[in-house]
């Protein structure tokens, strides 16, 4: 279990507590190191404390390495993100500051808060059970309620009853290490491909490109990619003429698993419907599955209640949530919901374009700000900085 004490990990002296330059509050103890920080450092005002130097101004030699994660400074690194109770209270600047401070600091999992809100998920969403539709939560005569097209029902027949797997494929913190790769221009030159790669299980959105020119990047494992059917009605002709290009489209994700929203409104069934028969068609091995739909709208109102207030959720954020339950220890690439990344510097959309989304549609900050909040309270960890791995 993680300790949440206050003393450094290179000292027990009594802080002295300063601040740096650029509104970055640090606690400095005697003893410690300033990691990713070289020059002149005014160490105290206090004449009793100065008397141990000829000045009252010290060098560091620049540290090497991050801050051990329950340093004094760390914790109150995480305090500043923290304190941040919703995104209007602090200037974007603001949080981009807090942000890339808090990168100088080692992540690590708190155990205790990771486990308490993962049982909050269990109670609310229940993704071992029900992120799928299975025949065993969706049985052969069930009167299907769409997600949003509430007076829709789908009757479940026999054949489409066939198309569910009997059971969830996947139980509860069955994985080590999971990897959620959004499709953020974050992404772009972050070297991350390797670290993705090594994950234990590798979620991806909405048939993003993994070809070589991404790799590096963005890696190529691939365990679960999802589907937005607007893509299959946009780019193949909801798959009534030509389905080859298609299916060839989905086998550079080999055999990773194929995920859809079939039942969130009337207009994506059938097309969902169709993947399946493609996939059949051509004999390929990858499953396709369809998100339950009370499952989406459980995660709706979980979300909705911790302030993201959207016409719809990410499919990122959908895939996050699930993550947190399947998963022991859950690292996001590519979620950034921001025009400039947190050095001010200006991205791209999506690492492989700058297409804007439908404006008012998704709530990407307020997503980003949960995912913040959640890396400083140790229950995951947002990658936004370029990778070292392994």
């Amino acid at each position: 279990m993680v300790s949440w004490g206050l003393k450094s990990v290179w000292g027990n002296k009594t802080a002295t507590n300063q601040r740096v330059t650029k509104g970055l509050q640090f606690g400095w103890q005697n003893g410690d190191q300033l990691a990713n920080w070289t020059g002149l450092f005014n160490v105290t005002d206090d004449p009793a404390v100065q008397s141990d130097s000829d000045s009252s101004s010290r060098y560091f030699e620049f540290y090497e390495g991050p801050l051990e994660y329950n340093s004094t400074r760390c914790l109150e690194l995480r305090h500043e993100i923290l304190e941040v109770k919703v995104l209007s209270m602090v200037k974007q600047s603001e949080l981009f500051d807090r942000w890339r401070s808090l990168q100088m600091c080692k992540w690590a999992m708190n155990i205790s808060e990771a486990n308490q809100f993962k049982s909050t998920l269990s109670r609310c969403c229940n993704a071992p059970s029900f992120l799928f539709t299975t025949q065993k939560n969706t049985p052969l005569g069930t009167k299907l309620k769409y997600e949003v097209d509430t007076s829709g029902i789908y009757h479940i027949n026999q054949e489409i009853f066939r198309m569910f797997p009997k059971d969830m494929p996947y139980y509860r913190s069955q994985f080590k290490k999971c990897a959620v790769v959004g499709n953020g221009g974050i992404l772009k030159n972050s070297r991350c491909g390797r670290e993705i790669n090594s994950a234990d299980f590798v979620f991806r959105c909405n048939l993003p490109p993994i070809s070589e020119k991404y790799t590096m990047d963005v890696g190529v494992k691939t365990d679960v990619v999802t589907v937005n059917p607007s893509i299959i009605t946009e780019r193949f002709h909801k798959l009534e003429k030509w389905r080859r290009p298609f299916y060839r489209v989905l086998q550079v994700y080999e055999n990773a698993s194929v995920l859809l929203p079939a039942f969130y409104n009337t207009r994506n069934t059938d097309v969902s419907i169709r993947v399946k028969y493609v996939l059949d068609d051509f004999q390929s091995p990858q499953a396709v599955y369809y998100f339950h739909p009370q499952y989406l709208v459980n995660v709706s109102r979980y979300w909705l209640s911790l302030g993201v207030r959207a016409k719809r959720i990410s499919t990122g954020l959908i895939l996050v949530t699930a993550a947190l339950e399947l998963c022991e220890e859950v690292h996001l690439f590519g979620f950034w919901a921001f025009p400039m990344n947190p050095s001010g510097l200006y991205i791209t959309h999506h690492y492989y374009d700058n297409v804007k989304p439908r404006p008012g549609f998704h709530a990407m900050p307020s997503e980003i700000f949960n995912f913040l909040h959640l890396h400083s309270r140790g229950i995951l960890r947002v990658h936004t900085g370029t990778c070292s791995c392994c």
